[in-house]
C-alpha cells in the first residue's frame, strides 16, 4: 500500500490537522526497530504518505492481516495484539513527518515491513532469475547434444534433401534383389497363390511396413478345361494340340500345364468347323480388303498378334461376322530374348476386373451378371509351328538373316475344326497391401504396384522380378523410417493378384475404394515386368511427369559409364496401371528394360503371356544390375513425389503434348488447334503465376501449397473420355505406341470412317477431344481465379 500512496502529491503538510492511527504493539515487536538505522527509517517514512483522514474513516484491516500473516511465517503469531480500543483520533499542529518521527511505537510496528518487503522481493527476484538462467542454459545444452548425436531423427520431413534420397537408395543392392528373386521363383514351384501371398505379407511385415493386410475378392475366373484344346485339319484328318503336337492318348496323359494353359481366357466355348481365312494383323484395312473378295460369315480368322490392341481386333472380327480366331505370333515379330521354337502362350479377353461386376467391386451382396464369356468368338492361341503345318510349310521361323513372315496361300482353301475347352469358376483373388504413413499430408497417396503369382497364370519369372524389386525398395526405405524419418505423403505398396487374367486384383481394389482414391491418389508407380530385355531402358510416363523422368535418368546416367539417350513417351502399357490411368486419371510412371528389336517391332506383343521358362530372367540380367537400376530409378521417383513440398508435375508439358498430338494431323480442324492454343496460354500463365512462386521457400505458404497440389494432382482427369474402342485407353494423353503421335481415338475413327464411308464415328471422336481440351483449359483458368480470390481475401 505504501507504493500506491507514495504516488499521491505531497503538498504542504505544516499547519494541517493530521489524523494518526496508533496501535499498541507488544514489547517484543517494538524491539525490532533496532534492526533499522536512521536512513532506513527516514526512507520508510517517506514511503508512508497516505491520507490519514481516510485511514480513520476506513481502518486498514487488510494491512493488519498481512502483517499478522508475515509474523506467523516467522514463528511469532502471539507477538501482535490487535487492540482496536487503542486506535484513537489525534490532532497535532506539527508536520506529518515530524509527528511520525516522534511516535516511536508507531514506527516499531509500521515501518518494519517496508525494508523487509524490499529485501524479500529482491531475494525472490534473484531466485527466479537464477533458476530461469540455469534452465535456459540446460535446455540449450540438451538440445545441442541431442541434435549432434541424432541428426537423422531430428530432420524435418518437410525439408527437401536430395542427399537423403541417395542414402536410402544406396541400400538397394543387386545381390539382395537376386536373392529375393530366387526365393520367389522357388515358391512358384511348390506353393499355391495364397501361400505366396502369405509369404509376401510376412516378409513386408518383418521389414517394418505398416498394417500389411490381405484384400480378397471372389471373382469369376476362366480356366483351362481338363484337356487341351484341339485343331483338326479336315483334308487330312490330322488333329493337333495348340503347340503343334499331334493329338494322342499319350500326349494327353503327358500334357504339361503349358499345353493346358495355351488358351484365351473368357473366350466362347465349343466347336466350329469352317474355312480358315488369313487376315494378317486384323486391322480395319485388312478386313476391308478381305471382305471385297470373300464371304467371311462364321469363318475362322488366322490372325497375328500385334499392331493394335487384341480386344479391338476381336471386336472388328465380330462386327465383320467371323465365328472363330486362331491367334499366333509371327516369329519375325518376336524379340531375340524369346525362344521362338517354344511359342505357346495365353491371352486374356478381359478388359479389367471381375466380368460379373463391371464397374463395381465384387464384395458380398453385389449383383453378379451372367458373363461366362466376353466374346461370341471361339478364340484359340496356337504356335507358329502349327500355323506352318496348316499352310503346308515344312518348318516355321527358320533361323536366317532374312525372316519370312507366315502367310496362307491366297488360292488354297483350308478347312479346320477347332475345339475350345475352358471352364469358369469363382475363385479368391488376393491383393497384399501395406503402407508408410506420411507426416505432413497423410491423406495423399503415392501407390507403388507390382504383381504376384496367381496359380492360373504364366509369367512366373516376371512376377518374381517385379516383387523382388518392390521388396528391395521397401527394405531400403524402412531402414530410414526406423531412424525417425517419414515422407510427407503416404506411400502405399501393393502386390496385385489376378493380373494376367485381366488386372483383376487392381481393378476390384480400385472400384472398392474409388471415392477415396479419386480424391487422394497423387501418382502411381508401376513395376510390372521390369526386365524384358537388356539393351534399352524404356521409360513410360504421363506428360506431367516426363520432365522429372528425364532429369532422374540423366542424373543416373552421369554415374554410369554407358547410358544411351532415352526417349520418354506416353504410350499404352500392360499391367495394373490400367485402372489408375483410365479410371482415375492419375499421373503414372514405369521403367522397363527392353530389347531394341522389341521396340522396333509391332506393338502389343506384350499382351501374350509366355510360360515361366520361355523368358529366363537370369540369362537376360545375370548380375541383376538392371534390376538394381530399375529399383533405384523408380525409388527416386517415389521419394521425390512423396516428399517434395510442391508436387513435381509440369502443367505446361500437358499442353505441349496436346499440341504435338494435333501437329501435322489431317484431322486437326481449326477449332481443335485454337482450343489447344488457349490451353497452352492458360498452362503457361498457371506455370509462371503459381508454380514458380510456390517453389520459392519464402513464398511457400502451407495453404497455398496445398491448394496448388490439389490442382496439380487432378490435371489429367480432364482427358478421360467417356467411350473408346475396346482396348483403347480412355486417357487420350497416351498414344497407341511409339510410332503414333496423334490421338489414338482420332486415328481409329479415321480408319473406321474410311471403311464404313460414314463420318459419324469421326465426328464423335473429334467432339471428345475438343471437350477434353476445353475442360483442361477451364480447369487451369478456374485454378488461377481461386488463387486470386485467396490472395484478395488474405489481403
Amino acid at each position: 500500500m505504501g507504493e500506491n500512496e507514495a504516488k499521491s502529491p505531497n503538498t504542504s503538510l505544516q499547519g494541517k490537522k493530521m489524523a494518526y492511527q496508533k496501535v499498541s504493539a507488544d514489547q517484543s515487536m517494538s524491539g525490532r526497530s533496532q534492526f533499522l538505522d536512521g536512513d532506513d527509517l527516514q526512507g520508510t517514512a517517506l514511503d508512508l504518505e497516505w491520507d490519514m483522514e481516510k485511514e480513520l474513516e476506513e481502518p486498514g484491516f487488510d494491512q493488519f492481516q498481512l502483517d499478522s500473516s508475515e509474523n506467523e511465517n516467522q514463528g511469532h503469531p502471539e507477538s501482535v495484539d490487535l487492540n482496536l480500543d487503542s486506535i484513537q483520533p489525534a490532532t497535532s499542529p506539527k508536520g506529518r513527518f515530524q509527528q511520525l518521527q516522534e511516535e516511536t511505537d508507531y514506527f516499531s510496528h509500521y515501518t518494519r515491513s517496508a525494508p523487509k518487503s524490499n529485501r524479500c522481493n529482491i531475494c525472490h527476484f534473484l531466485k527466479i532469475f537464477c533458476t530461469a538462467t540455469i534452465l535456459f542454459i540446460l535446455g540449450i545444452l540438451i538440445g545441442y547434444y541431442a541434435h549432434t548425436n541424432c541428426p537423422s531423427d531430428a530432420s524435418s520431413s518437410g525439408t527437401v534433401d536430395p542427399q537423403l534420397y541417395q542414402e536410402i537408395l544406396k541400400k538397394i543392392q543387386a545381390e539382395d534383389i537376386k536373392k529375393s528373386f530366387r526365393n520367389f521363383v522357388e515358391l512358384y514351384k511348390s506353393e499355391d497363390d495364397m501361400e505366396i501371398s502369405k509369404t509376401i505379407k510376412t516378409h513386408w511385415t518383418a521389414l517394418g511396413l505398416e498394417d500389411v493386410q490381405f484384400v480378397n475378392y471372389s471373382v469369376l475366373l476362366n480356366l483351362p478345361g481338363p484337356w487341351p484344346s484341339t485343331v483338326t485339319l479336315i483334308s487330312s484328318g490330322q488333329c493337333f494340340h495348340p503347340n503343334g503336337q499331334p493329338c494322342s492318348e499319350r500326349a494327353r496323359k503327358d500334357s504339361s500345364p503349358d499345353l493346358l494353359y495355351s488358351y484365351a481366357a473368357y473366350s466362347a466355348k465349343g466347336t466350329l468347323k469352317a474355312e480358315v481365312i488369313d487376315v494378317s494383323y486384323g486391322t480395319a484395312d485388312d478386313l476391308k480388303r478381305i471382305k471385297k473378295v470373300k464371304n467371311v460369315t462364321n469363318h475362322i480368322a488366322l490372325m497375328k498378334l500385334g499392331k493394335l490392341p487384341l480386344l479391338y481386333k476381336i471386336s472388328l472380327l465380330e462386327q465383320t461376322g467371323f465365328g472363330g480366331v486362331l491367334l499366333y505370333i509371327d516369329p519375325c515379330d518376336l524379340p531375340k530374348t524369346v525362344n521362338s521354337n517354344y511359342d505357346t502362350f495365353m491371352v486374356s479377353l478381359n478388359p479389367g476386373g471381375d466380368p460379373t461386376t463391371p464397374g463395381y467391386p465384387s464384395v458380398d451382396g453385389s449383383f453378379r451378371q451372367n458373363q461366362s464369356n466376353l466374346t461370341s468368338l471361339l478364340v484359340q492361341p496356337i504356335s507358329a509351328s502349327l500355323v506352318a503345318k496348316l499352310i503346308s510349310l515344312p518348318t516355321a521361323g527358320t533361323k536366317s538373316e532374312i525372316c519370312s513372315p507366315l502367310e496362307l496361300p491366297h488360292n488354297e482353301i483350308r478347312i479346320v475344326s477347332m475345339k475350345v475347352q475352358t471352364v469358369t469358376k469363382f475363385q479368391t483373388v488376393t491383393n497384399v497391401v501395406g503402407y508408410v504413413k506420411g507426416l505432413a499430408s497423410p491423406d495423399r497417396y503415392i501407390i507403388v504396384g507390382s504383381h504376384h503369382h496367381t496359380v492360373y497364370s504364366y509369367n512366373g519369372q516376371e512376377w518374381a522380378s517385379s516383387t523382388a524389386i518392390i521388396t528391395a525398395f521397401i527394405q531400403a526405405l524402412m531402414l530410414r523410417v526406423k531412424r525417425g524419418w517419414r515422407p510427407d505423403r503416404t506411400i502405399v505398396f501393393c502386390a496385385w493378384g489376378g493380373t494376367t487374367l485381366g488386372n483383376i486384383g487392381s481393378y476390384e481394389w480400385g472400384e472398392d475404394f474409388k471415392k477415396i482414391l479419386q480424391k487422394n491418389v497423387v501418382a502411381y508407380v508401376s513395376l510390372h515386368s521390369p526386365v524384358r530385355g537388356n539393351s534399352s531402358l524404356h521409360p513410360v510416363a504421363s506428360p506431367s511427369l516426363q520432365q522429372l523422368v528425364v532429369e532422374k535418368n540423366k542424373f543416373n546416367c552421369d554415374r554410369r559409364i554407358q547410358c544411351p539417350e532415352t526417349n520418354v513417351s506416353s504410350v499404352q502399357i500392360q499391367g495394373d496401371a490400367d485402372y489408375f490411368i483410365n479410371h482415375l486419371g492419375v499421373p503414372t510412371v514405369q521403367f522397363t528394360y527392353e530389347d531394341i528389336s522389341a521396340l522396333e517391332g509391332p506393338s502389343f506383343l506384350s499382351e501374350a503371356a509366355f510360360p515361366q521358362h520361355a523368358i529366363k530372367i537370369e540369362e537376360i540380367d545375370p548380375f541383376f544390375n538392371l534390376h538394381e537400376t530399375i529399383a533405384k530409378l523408380s525409388g527416386e521417383m517415389i521419394l521425390q513425389i512423396a516428399n517434395e513440398p510442391v508436387l513435381p508435375f509440369n502443367a505446361l508439358d500437358i499442353a505441349l503434348e496436346v499440341q504435338n498430338s494435333l501437329k501435322g494431323d489431317r484431322l486437326s480442324a481449326h477449332h481443335l488447334l485454337a482450343a489447344a492454343s488457349c490451353l497452352r496460354e492458360s498452362a503457361e500463365l498457371f506455370q509462371s503465376e503459381e508454380m514458380r512462386p510456390a517453389n520459392d521457400p519464402k513464398e511457400r505458404a502451407p495453404i497455398r501449397v496445398r491448394m496448388l497440389n490439389d490442382i496439380l494432382q487432378d490435371m489429367e482427369k480432364s482427358f478421360l473420355v467417356r467411350q473408346v474402342p475396346p482396348g483403347f485407353y480412355r486417357n487420350i494423353l497416351y498414344h497407341m505406341d511409339e510410332k503414333t503421335s496423334q490421338f489414338s481415338i482420332l486415328v481409329e475413327a479415321w480408319e473406321h470412317c474410311n471403311s464404313l464411308a460414314s463420318n459419324e464415328t469421326l465426328q464423335g471422336a473429334l467432339s471428345e477431344v475438343l471437350n477434353s481440351i476445353n475442360s483442361a483449359q477451364v480447369y487451369f483458368k478456374v485454378g488461377l481465379e481461386v488463387f486470386e480470390s485467396f490472395l484478395v481475401a488474405k489481403t
